[in-house]
Order: C-alpha cells, then structure tokens, then sequence
C-alpha cells in the first residue's frame, strides 16, 4: 500500500473544518525607535542560545524565551490553552507530526505571504511539513532522518558485526542477551519513535482521498514491522527500561542497552544524558527488510509556529527565520542538540563535517546524510496525533509488557482515531 505524495488541495479540504486560511501581509520590521516584543516557547537544547545571538544581531525585536516541557510531555497542551485563553505566545516549537492537529484546531496564523521569498531557501518535505494548502505556519527548522546508534564495545567484545538488516539486527540481540542475560539490544521504543519504523517499510498511518482522512495505522504493511518487534519480545530480547526513563539513560551509559534505532537529534540526547557512554557508541546506517535495500524513516524534526493571536507576524518571522538560516547560530544548535538542518544551505557547515569525540571521533552526519536521501516518501501525519499517540502510547506500553500484542496495539489506535475523527465531523474513507 505503497501511498504517493499527499496532494496539498487534498489535505485543506480534509481540514477546512478547522482552518481558516486568511494570511498575514507584511508590513515590515519595527524600527529600532519603536521595538516590539515577542514571546517564544520551546523545549530543544540551545533554543536559549540561539534567542540570544537574535537578540544581539537586531535592535528592533526582543525575543523572550521560555523553556516549557516538550510537546508530549505537556507542552503542546500548555500552547493549546493559552491560544484558547488568548494569552498565547507568538512563537512555539511544534513537531511537523502534531503542525496539523495545530491547524486542524485553528491554533496558527498562516504567513504565507510574509515568508514566501523565503521558500526557496528550505527543504521541500521540511516546507511541506509547515504548510496545508497554500497556507504556511512557521518556519522549518530541523528533521529527524534515521539511523543505529550502536555500542562498540559491547558488538566488539562479542565479535559481532553491525547488523545491516533487521534479520541481522536479530541475530546480534540474541547473541548479546545470551552472552549477558543483563544485556539487551534496544529498550522499547512508542509513539513517533515506533512510527519511524513503519515510515521506513511505506506504511503511512494517514492519507487523503479527495476530501476524506484514510486511516491506515493497522495496514497490513504495518503489520510486518509489529510481527517483527512481537518476535523480539516474545523471545525476551528488549530491555524493560522505559525510553526516557532514567533506567534508560543508565543502559545507554552502562552498555545494558547495546542499540538505538532513531533520529539524527538522539546524538544530542545521548551526549546530554548519557556521559558515560563517551567514545563508547558509534552510528550505522538503519538496518534494511531486505539487503541491499536503501529505505529509512524519519522521527521528529520542528519547526517554529506562529500561533494564533500574533500581533507582531513579521517579527515572528524573522526570528523564525534566523534560528533555521543563521550559520553560527544553527552550528550551536547541531553541537548542542544534534540537529540536522532543514535550510539546505546549511547542510554544507563545517560542523557537520566533524568527527564527534562522543562517537569516538565518528564523523555521525556522514551518515545522516545518506538516510536523509533515503527517507521513503507518502508519509502523511493526521489531524489529532496528540490523541493517537495517547492512544497508541497506552496499548503498546502494554504489549511491550506482555499484556497483548502490538498488532493488537494497532488496531485499537485505528479503532479510536477513527471514531475520533468522526467525532470531530471530519471525514473518513471507508
């Protein structure tokens, strides 16, 4: 079920219940006589930073930051409130998965007409992600290509080679739980970190057909990639420390956990939250369905969205449009945080050239730059992600236990988000 580039003019209609797509015109930047300020809430490593080198560069703008929790963590929930309370800030980072559910509540302001000669200088599919239509949200400002974070010692003292295919990778977990019955693998992985794994076996979760949300979270192609992860836990070969827990920050540090199947951006997490594994961990590209194959998955990546209300939309652009297009500012942001740009300019920094001394010297972007080429295309995320992933983050937690199967997971998560859907007078293809 193979799904072909979404059509925009299908996704604005599919959304037109929530949107209403009047754009801001720009009027320019205030003068230095007359500064404004503007509010901005995020969550990444270096967002601070890169306020700061805005509000150095400029006399006509003041960007307060404010670190709120990250998006599923409450954060999302937060913007959401203060939108409907009138109290929102101008600028928030949001993930490109929930940049719809947004729109779909009519949550953002479109500055398609402030940002438009801007356009050229970003990735198409990052782009993309900030739009519905002709409306576009926000600036892009990273993306989330996949790769293995894999540790050395553990597959060296093993001898074992690094797995290139998932039966590979397999192979490698029960050779590392057998050796050491402490020892596993990966931890469980939820929500857009297990959505990354159908992105790469072309199982997109949403679609559009004409005017009405195809939903396809129990796909059969899907269902290759629960199979697989079902076996792994059926044979006892996944740690049960929670991804994020602190138990899983200790395996990453300590070895317990001997992969991590994820995004460019977990080289920042590792490096923040996982000092002990220092020159311990190295990066390969993303194991494959079949060899010789070259199809990864994304997780994550953001953009900064101008949330409804903004009196000030051009200054929210520029700021916006600094953080993602600076080069110093940006090359912080990818030593601090591990971020990939979405500015195709910027894919040619130095810093991205660099061994990394986490990664024993790696130069980790390298292969980064491959996946991102690699990415499958037809990916679609739907209109209320913060309640299927609730819902899909509930069941898989649970089957990752024991308590049912992650197909079973599936199908609930479908179950729901269509009912949802109805319940919210969208429309869904039968």
């Amino acid at each position: 079920m193979k799904k072909t580039a979404l059509r925009s003019v299908g996704l604005a209609g599919a959304l037109a219940t929530g949107i209403a797509l009047t754009a801001c015109t720009s009027g320019g930047l205030p003068s230095a006589d007359a500064p404004v300020e503007i509010d901005f809430w995020g969550w990444a490593p270096g967002y601070a930073e890169a306020v700061d080198a805005y509000n150095a560069s400029q006399d006509a703008v003041t960007v307060n930051y404010e670190e709120v929790a990250s998006g599923a963590k409450g954060g999302y929930e937060k913007m959401l409130n203060a939108v409907t309370a009138g109290n929102a800030p101008c600028l928030a980072q949001v993930g490109y998965e929930t940049l719809t559910s947004f729109a779909a509540q009519g949550a953002l302001e479109d500055v398609s007409e402030i940002a438009a000669a801007d356009e050229d200088e970003f990735s198409p599919a990052t782009w993309s992600a900030m739009s519905v239509g002709d409306a576009v949200f926000g600036a892009p400002v990273d993306q989330g290509p996949m790769a293995m974070f894999y540790n050395t010692e553990v597959f060296e003292s093993l001898g074992l080679a690094v797995p290139t295919t998932w039966d590979e990778y397999k192979a490698a977990a029960e050779t590392i739980h057998a050796a050491d019955p402490s020892k596993f693998i990966s931890a469980t992985y939820l929500n857009y970190d297990y959505a990354g794994f159908d992105w790469q076996a072309e199982a997109p979760w949403f679609g559009v057909e004409g005017d009405a949300w195809d939903v396809s979270i129990d796909s059969p192609e899907g269902e290759q990639v629960a199979s697989y992860w079902q076996g792994m836990v059926d044979e006892g070969l996944m740690s049960p420390a929670p991804m994020w827990d602190q138990s899983w920050y200790t395996g990453i540090g300590d070895g317990s956990i001997a992969t991590h199947v994820g995004a460019v951006w977990i080289a920042g997490v590792l490096k923040g939250s996982a000092p002990d594994g220092a020159g311990k961990w190295a990066v390969a590209p993303m194991p494959q369905w079949n060899a010789g194959d070259e199809v990864t998955g994304n997780v994550g990546g953001s953009g900064t969205a101008v949330l409804k209300g903004c009196e000030n939309p051009e200054a929210a652009w520029d700021f916006a449009h600094f953080m993602s297009t600076d080069p110093d500012t940006f090359s912080a942001l990818v030593t601090t945080a591990g971020l990939y740009p979405a500015a195709t300019e910027l894919l040619s920094l130095p810093v991205l050239s660099e061994g990394d001394d986490y990664f024993g010297g790696q130069k980790i972007y390298e292969v980064f730059a491959e996946s991102f080429a690699q990415v499958a295309n037809g990916w679609v995320w739907g209109p209320t992600m913060p309640e299927t992933v609730g819902y899909l983050d509930d069941a898989l937690s649970k089957a990752w236990a024991g308590d049912g199967t992650i197909a079973d997971a599936l199908v609930a998560t479908q179950e729901k988000t269509v009912a949802g859907l109805d319940a919210q007078g969208l429309s869904v293809a039968e």
